[in-house]
């Protein structure tokens, strides 16, 4: 398995606390920022290149899960960040998409959360669903 591979893309690299863990296979890439104590476990993709992405304190974003943003377009003229809060667990081979997930927020393995979506804090995405593009759970709410 080779080690993480962390590349700058369009001039901005990725910023990973010391504290972090990122596992082998995983790639992080561009204006990605990851918060003290949290894991990135094995072969994730990180991929800001078109907007950022920022990862709080102690999330825990497991194995093969892509993150990824969306870029600004006449529609959406700042585009959709990828925002996540303190304490967020994003299960297994999960697709986060340009959108927020509050603290403690929680992805269920294998789900995908498309543009513009919210997760609000202690809202939980069960496992195998998809949150289309604008779609709000609230704080404490399960979907």
């Amino acid at each position: 398995m080779s080690d993480p591979l962390i590349l700058p893309i369009h001039g901005k690299a990725p910023r990973i606390h010391d504290s972090a863990f990122i596992a082998p296979g995983c790639k992080i890439i561009g204006d990605v920022e990851i918060g003290p104590d949290a894991s990135i476990w094995y072969n994730c993709t990180i991929r800001a290149d078109v907007n950022r992405i920022v990862i709080g304190a102690r999330s825990n974003v497991q194995d093969g899960s892509v993150i990824h943003c969306e870029s600004p377009s006449p529609r959406h003229p700042d585009g959709f960040a990828t925002l996540i809060g303190d304490d967020v667990l994003i299960g297994h081979l999960a697709m986060v998409h340009g959108c927020v997930l509050e603290d403690r927020a929680f992805v269920g393995l294998g789900s995908i959360v498309m543009d513009g979506c919210r997760i609000g804090s202690d809202g939980m995405l069960g496992a195998g669903a998809m949150l289309t593009s604008g779609k709000v759970i609230g704080p404490r709410q399960l979907w």
